[in-house]
Order: structure tokens, then sequence, then C-alpha cells
């Protein structure tokens, strides 16, 4: 099984059947997964605050939700996380790339790395960070945990993870 079946087959494990997802080369082999996956509607989103949004409909909804994104995003997404998520105590995984660090071909993607683990400590959400794949073992105990205590995780999977550019 690859780490994107393993990651898909971890989600639906944990009865997340709402999935929006942020086109992300890194990401792409689980976008991919998801959108086979017959247990969870994917919806594609133009940008991560509008699938937070689609994710707290959905959870009102009763469905589990979860967003796949990268962490060039986490400035724009911090008033729905707040606000939204956070104020209504939905628990949402968010599977993010962790773009920006050593071997980053894109120069911009540098920046928002320098911040991104700051700004969820901030925020007061557990991070976890897989830089290898047997890290991906880890996801199922995370999905539980952020279903239990209704909040919010970060789970950053980063270039070694996801082997390279």
């Amino acid at each position: 099984m690859s780490v994107s079946e393993k990651i898909v087959s971890d989600l639906v494990a944990n009865n997340v059947n709402f999935v929006t997802t942020v086109p992300c080369k890194q990401l792409a082999g689980v976008i991919e997964a998801i959108e086979a996956s017959d247990d969870i509607y994917h919806i594609p989103s133009n940008k991560e605050d509008e699938g937070m949004g689609l994710c707290a409909g959905a959870f009102m909804g009763g469905k589990r939700p979860a967003i796949i994104m990268q962490n060039t995003a986490i400035g724009v997404t911090i008033n729905t996380l707040v606000t939204l998520t956070q104020y209504y105590r939905m628990p949402l995984p968010m599977i993010i790339s962790y773009r920006g660090e050593l071997g980053e071909p894109v120069a911009c993607q540098v920046e928002m790395a320098v911040h991104t683990k700051a700004l969820l400590n901030q925020l007061h959400i557990p991070t976890y960070h897989f830089h290898k794949e047997e890290d991906a073992d880890e996801l199922d105990a995370i999905l539980k945990h952020t279903f239990m205590c209704n909040k919010p995780v970060a789970i950053l999977t980063d270039a070694t993870f996801w082997k390279g550019y």
C-alpha cells in the first residue's frame, strides 16, 4: 500500500467522509486516492479558507471532514481557524504539505515555512511533522485524538516524507 493509500485508508477507518482539497504537487497522490474512494465525498476548493468553510458546513450537517492543503496558505486561514473551527469546537484534520524547507525550488515558499509552526503553535493547534513514510503510522491515533477532543490538528508532510519536490 502506498503512503497516499495509507492516508486515505486511515481517513476512512476514522469515518472521515468529506474531504476538500486545494491542488498541490506533493499531495497529488493523496488527492487522487481520495477522488477514487467510494467512502469519501471529495470537493475541490479554490482557496484554503473556502475549504475550511466547506468543512464547517459538512460538520454541521453531520459529516466528518478533513482538508488537504499547503502550508503556504496558513496565513489566509487564521481567521477561519479561530472564529469558526476553534470557536465552534470543530474537529478538523488538516493534512498539509510543508513547503519551503531545504531543497525547495520555489523561493516564495520559503517565507511561509519560517512561520508555519509558530502560527500553528500560537493558535494552540496540535501539530505533527511527518518526515518519513513510517511517520504515517501515527495518523490513525492523530485522527482519533482530533475527533475525541473536537479540535483542529495539523499534520505537516515535508518533501522528505514525499521523497522530494
